[in-house]
């Protein structure tokens, strides 16, 4: 049996709480949050766990193995290092640290302990993320060319991240999933709409090996919900819609088909389109595959598929994207102050 700490009860957290509660290799063995209150209201249905409002209790007790990690992003690499350099094993929500300096440390701080260090990428345990992989892999799909998303919603707006720093970590987990390269280039654009300093709406372009380029729509002010992810090959193309429960996705036997150079004396490409199937998808909650792959990756009985070096990755694009979106932000403000300016001057 594997005791677990978990830090953070907010909404992932208790998420995690329930899921760590009902697996049977695991036991839940405390909860650090400060939340007041929290103890007596995990009194009644879980008296065995204790509730600490710091992490120094769980760093100090030898019988914790493990901590799962959902606080805020900017106290994670302090909670993670603490818990590794106590000989604890970790899980970390996304993204894994603020900057690649810290998720760095932490890779070499587990590697150097034979320690356990894991990031929460949920989407990777999901079905039609898992069948994505499949047709990718297989090269079912072609030689592949563009992956589109779009994940926008009213809200939730972070208190300690922007939209880019919230959403983009789970398409960038997909892609690298999927194709395994990081960009060789980044461009971005965005606007702070809410909070002059933190970009609630950002397009994202990412330029990759073999001509492969990535579009990430990101926003948190949308009235509508959506989670779309779209994958075009050179033989078939894959869409997948995380809000349609029926048939979340579509394969799509079409293309575009150009005629040889010798062939054309112009580029005259021909459209194929065929046939629509939607493949079953089977699977549990992708929560509690996360957390029982945890559990075996630990044990030493799985390799960790979303372990601490992707999560480097993801924080090493994050920033390079964050460093691109700032100065289109820059610009942007610099032209509209320029603009105010010639009109003051003007009147």
């Amino acid at each position: 049996m594997i005791k677990v700490a978990l830090f953070g009860m907010g909404y992932w957290g208790r998420n995690l709480f329930r899921v760590i509660s009902s697996n049977p290799g695991l036991q839940l063995a405390a909860v650090v949050d400060p939340a007041p209150g929290l103890q007596e209201r995990l009194a009644a249905s879980h008296p065995n766990v204790k509730v600490y409002p710091d992490a120094a209790p769980v760093m100090a007790d030898s019988d914790i193995d493990a901590v799962v990690i959902a606080t805020p992003v900017a106290s994670h690499y302090d909670l993670a290092r603490a818990a590794l350099d106590a000989g604890k094993h970790v899980m970390v929500e996304k993204p894994m640290c603020s900057s690649s300096d810290e998720a760095a440390d932490l890779v070499f701080r587990a590697a150097a302990r034979g320690l356990t260090l894991m990031v929460d990428h949920t989407f990777l345990f999901h079905p039609a993320v898992m069948k994505l992989a499949e047709l990718v892999h297989s090269e079912a799909l072609g030689r592949i060319s563009y992956f589109d998303s779009q994940r926008v919603n009213l809200g939730l707006f972070q208190p300690d991240v922007n939209v880019l720093w919230d959403l983009a970590p789970h398409d960038l987990s997909i892609i690298d999933y999927l194709f395994q390269h990081e960009p060789v280039e980044i461009e971005a654009s965005g606007y702070c709409h809410v909070n002059p300093t933190s970009p609630d709406i950002a397009y994202l372009t990412f330029h990759y090996p073999g001509s492969m380029v990535a579009h990430l729509n990101l926003s948190w002010m949308s009235p509508v919900k959506v989670r779309r992810i779209a994958v075009g090959g050179s033989a078939q193309m894959a869409v997948w819609d995380d809000l349609n429960r029926e048939e979340p996705l579509k394969v799509y036997d079409s293309g575009i088909t150009f005629q040889s150079e010798q062939e054309r004396h112009m580029i005259l490409p021909s459209y194929r389109i065929g046939s629509v199937h939607s493949p079953r998808l089977a699977g549990s909650e992708p929560l509690v595959d996360v957390l029982e792959h945890f559990r075996r990756v630990i044990l030493g009985q799985e390799r960790c598929k979303t372990d601490g070096r992707l999560g480097l990755r993801v924080v090493r694009t994050l920033e390079q994207a964050q460093a691109k979106l700032d100065f289109s932000l820059r610009r942007v403000r610099n032209g509209l102050a320029a603009q105010q300016a010639s009109v003051v001057a003007a009147e």
